[in-house]
């Protein structure tokens, strides 16, 4: 530890030595700075110790009014409507690439007719969010265009190479809308979102992962900010981490997001884990995120080939209506009595699940239902979905990832209880259906990659 202290002041003297020797500061400039810093450090320490315990205006959270309605994450035909004619209207003699602009113009006529896939739904919940008056911000490596080209949140000129940003120009009286491609280093980025959500509690801010692996380059802020911040300062954020995750055979570092690490991390409430799975549940998370005044960081597993799933999208009247729901439960079951076994999952497998079990014979048996949170544990939410299969005694948990990451070993340990505070007539033994247990995250070959999807399937359904 000493060694690592004598290591950081000479890197800071050898700095220093190196800005006086160009000339870009005097010596009185920087024994100005330094004294100033102790001064801040001194007061600060001052204020720890003499702090009384109540809230003060550094913890306290301004309290941000929801909308004046019950319909908190609703929004208007209207609303959708201004959205989708943005995304066809540039300057005069704006050239959008001739690649794109069928792109958007399927966007706005998606908006308004449907089907709306991921990263249409983001935009609608942003652009209804500023049209609201609430600002927000999105950072990351490949953010405007999208990794994986499905954003279009920035258009850039063909010839002049200007952008032009669509959803900031909704209406006059907007909220500012900041979107933008960060540097190569998650640890500096990251840190940068979760000072920016501490400062601004009245705005979402997002911050995105090229892939969700690359997180781990930001492991010490999550570990010391994200997670504990509130619990060792009384600091809040409202940061959202956007971490893309899903096994497409990529291999092990663009697979996944590591959930497991989350979970772990989760006490207290202090943060929440969420893997959505249709692109209107997103949307609703999203405005929940800004309006409910918790103000806690939350982690969001987005995918990747979801996000071009065909049974992955949402109607227009799923945004003009709902609310977020933490779990969902299988819309095709129509008669509960026939279920003999229920699988729970989260995010994309949902919909290999689906189309499995479509190809084999959908009769009504099996019953696939969706973890849209896996923190807050969402006990009573599930407990009223298997209310309807009182009587199911196969349930599985499917997951993507190996036996000893994803949500598995998190929910084996904890869900149960969860419910059983809900439905204490019901026993929750779930049995897991995951990939073996693994050092990597993912398998390196796509043949060994298919093989363990067909077997994952086989014993979810067969």
């Amino acid at each position: 530890m000493y060694d690592l202290i004598e290591q950081k002041r000479s890197t800071r003297r050898l700095y220093t030595e190196s800005l006086i020797g160009r000339g870009d500061i005097s010596m009185a400039d920087a024994e100005d700075v330094m004294n100033r810093f102790r001064s801040r450090l001194e007061n600060v320490f001052r204020e720890v110790r003499d702090k009384s315990g109540s809230d003060d205006d550094y913890t306290r959270v301004p309290y941000y009014p929801t909308k004046p309605d019950a319909r908190l994450t609703e929004i208007t035909s209207e609303m959708l409507q201004t959205i989708a004619d943005v995304h066809t209207q540039f300057p005069e003699g704006f050239m959008v690439h001739p690649k794109v602009k069928p792109q958007l113009e399927r966007r706005a006529k998606a908006i308004m007719e449907g089907p709306i896939d991921w990263a249409t739904a983001e935009m609608i919940a942003i652009g209804s969010l500023l049209m609201e008056h609430r600002p927000v911000r999105l950072a990351g490596q490949d953010s405007r265009r999208g990794t994986f080209s499905q954003r279009f949140a920035a258009i850039v000129d063909r010839v002049t190479n200007e952008a032009w940003v669509p959803l900031k120009h909704l209406a006059d009286d907007q909220a500012s809308f900041d979107v933008f491609d960060s540097l190569l280093s998650e640890y500096a980025a990251l840190g940068f979102e979760y000072g920016y959500s501490v400062a601004r509690p009245d705005a979402l801010v997002m911050w995105e992962a090229q892939f969700g692996d690359f997180v781990n380059g930001a492991q010490t802020i999550s570990d010391e900010f994200v997670a504990a911040g509130n619990a060792k300062w009384g600091q809040k954020s409202g940061v959202v981490l956007l971490l893309p995750h899903g096994y497409e055979g990529q291999g092990p570092d663009h697979s996944s997001a590591r959930i497991e690490r989350w979970l772990q991390l989760c006490a207290e409430n202090a943060l929440a884990v969420c893997q959505p799975s249709t692109p209107a549940s997103y949307f609703h998370l999203l405005r929940q995120h800004a309006y409910v005044n918790y103000h806690r960081p939350v982690v969001i597993a987005t995918p990747k080939s979801m996000l071009r799933n065909k049974l992955a999208t949402s109607r227009p009247s799923d945004f003009t209506s709902g609310a977020w729901h933490p779990v969902l439960d299988d819309p095709s079951i129509t008669d509960p009595s026939k279920v003999t076994r229920v699988l729970l999952c989260s995010g994309k497998v949902r919909w290999d699940l689906v189309a499995a079990r479509e190809a084999k014979g959908h009769d009504g048996s099996i019953a696939i239902v969706a973890l849209e949170r896996l923190y807050p544990l969402p006990g009573a939410e599930l407990a009223e979905v298997l209310r309807r299969y009182a009587h199911v005694t196969d349930v599985r948990y499917v997951q993507d990832e190996p036996a000893n990451q994803g949500g598995w070993p998190f929910m084996a340990a904890h869900l149960p209880d969860a419910v059983a505070t809900h439905f204490p007539e019901f026993r929750l033994d779930m049995v897991p259906v995951t990939r073996e247990w693994s050092s990597a995250p993912s398998v390196g070959s796509l043949k060994v990659h298919k093989a363990q999807e067909d077997d994952l399937m086989d014993a979810a359904l067969g």
